[in-house]
């Protein structure tokens, strides 16, 4: 019992120790910065009647796409998300195609930004500044600044809220909704932030329970927690990691655990999953436990799909940091990322 005070004592002072921007305490206040962003007086935008979004960026602000592709999916509006240089052939005048840069330098998506212009496609922008904040100003595109918290990643919560509010006219989401998300958000920081260092932290336990390489299996509608998920232990804990839809590891996949494994996989399930996805999760605990398989199983909270989403979201991201806490690294810096940068300029 006083080792694990010890240990819970010795996460506390490193974070301190380790973690050099303060990502933690940024994420201690994402309730907040949700709540801020979505009362903000940003103006709500209106492009008329539309058929296709197109979700445009790299990183954590691909991650965005992914995001509200998944609130999006049940809908008549036609998704796309791009995380790269190329529009697909089906944007029309009846296409918004959206681009999504913290930083506002990304060269792929200001390569897209250019090819939006000279189209003439219906075009929105946000980023923190940056060269794209330029060019639209110089172009006469439309427009949204939106300040940077610690880094493009950590900013995830204030740039989705603050585009729920802008687009509130063509993203078909209840206000009520986006309400309950947040208020869950508060009751989930309680649980996971930095001021409960303690045995029942939901993110600590989890970033605790990983040893090896993970795999993170997910169902239809949790893509983008656990996309998310992936990329934050890939930038923040330095790990290498796997994201896998359940139903398409049942056709492929799981073969690979016929010898043994340095991968450990991590379930997340969804509390109304499609009743044949429910079916493969028990085959695949079943599996796993025939083959003393040890896997990890997180199930996403009630409410709606924002809720499930942002509040998974929310676990996922403080996991990656305690996990690189735990390591003794620092998850800010990102030189591999840096050196791509460099090399492309």
């Amino acid at each position: 019992m006083q080792s694990k005070n010890l240990f819970y004592l010795m996460i506390k002072s490193d974070l301190e120790k380790y973690d050099s921007k303060r990502m933690y305490s940024i994420y201690d206040d994402w309730p907040k910065i949700a709540k801020n962003a979505y009362q903000s007086d940003f103006q709500k935008l209106d492009f008329g009647k539309l058929e296709h979004i197109v979700f445009v960026g790299m990183g954590g602000s691909g991650a965005l796409g992914d995001f509200f592709a998944a609130i999006l999916s049940k809908t008549n509006l036609h998704v796309t998300v791009v995380k790269g240089y190329l529009l697909p052939k089906t944007v029309d005048s009846k296409t918004l195609v959206i681009i999504t840069s913290v930083s506002g330098n990304t060269e792929e998506s200001l390569t897209v930004l250019k090819t939006c212009k000279k189209n003439r496609y219906k075009t929105i922008v946000f980023s923190s500044g940056g060269k794209m904040e330029k060019y639209c100003k110089i172009k006469k595109i439309k427009y949204q600044k939106i300040i940077q918290d610690n880094s493009p990643r950590v900013s995830f919560v204030r740039y989705l809220y603050s585009i729920l509010k802008i687009l509130n006219k063509i993203i078909p989401i209840k206000e009520l909704e986006i309400k309950k998300s947040i208020k869950e958000l508060e009751k989930t920081q309680k649980i996971i932030s930095s001021k409960n260092l303690a045995k029942n932290n939901t993110s600590l336990k989890l970033a605790m329970s990983i040893k090896k390489i993970p795999i993170i299996y997910y169902p239809f509608g949790l893509q983008a927690s656990a996309i998310r998920f992936k990329n934050s232990l890939q930038e923040n804990a330095k790990i290498h990691a796997i994201a896998e839809d359940v139903v398409e590891t049942s056709h492929n996949g799981i073969v690979a655990w016929e010898k043994p494994s340095k991968v450990q996989p991590i379930l997340l399930q969804g509390r109304d999953d499609y009743i044949k996805t429910k079916q493969r999760w028990k085959i695949l605990e079943q599996y796993f436990n025939q083959n003393k398989i040890k896997f990890i199983k997180i199930s996403s909270t009630e409410g709606n799909i924002i809720t499930k989403l942002i509040n998974l979201i929310y676990i996922f991201d403080f996991a990656s940091i305690y996990l690189a806490i735990i390591k003794k690294i620092d998850p800010t810096p990102v030189k591999s990322i840096e050196y791509f940068k460099r090399k492309l300029e």
